[in-house]
């Protein structure tokens, strides 16, 4: 076999591991490929169902109703997926830009509904916790000026309650005071 040049045999030599190199990463990609493809349909379908929050819109709205919005919308956005705010609707009773928060329910008021001589409910009607002002929350019994504020703040940054037993989540309601309340307001 005759003698090859070095430089020649170096030329070869690169060759090879530029081809060596090549056929890895592609062969990398090729293997990489069939596994994630294989696993993607299960990670977007289970993406899905969690990248969506369900909300029951209702009250004051063109079409209540429960409606799956994207985990970044806002009160705003159920609102106007109901189909808008109807011509009465308190708008000003809400935060609309409080998160949306999956499993709630967002209560569109009417004007003046909640009381529209501004003291408690006629007797007998429990207070909606979710529209009452802070002068109807503190003329329930254990309810002070205080805990009205507090009830309302807690409203704001939830979006509204979703049952009467998240009252206890509120600082300051304890089980005594929730059993208290139950009979008295509602959602």
């Amino acid at each position: 076999m005759p003698d090859t040049p070095r430089h020649v045999l170096a030329l070869w030599a690169l060759g090879l591991v530029a081809v060596v190199l090549l056929g890895a990463r592609y062969l990398g990609r090729g293997g990489g490929d069939e596994p994630s493809a294989a696993a993607p349909p299960i990670h977007v379908g289970e993406a899905r169902s969690s990248a969506r929050v369900t909300v029951h819109v209702a009250g004051a709205v063109r079409s209540p109703g429960v409606y799956r919005l994207p985990p970044s919308a806002r009160v705003v956005d159920a609102v106007r997926r109901a189909g808008g705010a109807r011509r009465r609707a308190d708008l000003a009773a809400l935060n609309l830009a409080a998160k949306l928060e999956d499993g709630r329910q967002v209560v569109v008021p009417v004007r003046g509904a909640a009381g529209a001589a501004g003291g408690a409910p006629a007797e007998g009607v429990p207070l909606d916790i979710n529209t009452a002002t802070p002068e109807q929350l503190d003329e329930l019994d254990g309810i002070g000026p205080g805990m009205a504020v507090a009830i309302l703040e807690y409203r704001e940054q939830h979006g509204g309650f979703g049952s009467v037993e998240e009252l206890g989540q509120v600082p300051g309601i304890g089980e005594k005071r929730l059993a208290a309340l139950r009979e008295k307001v509602r959602v």
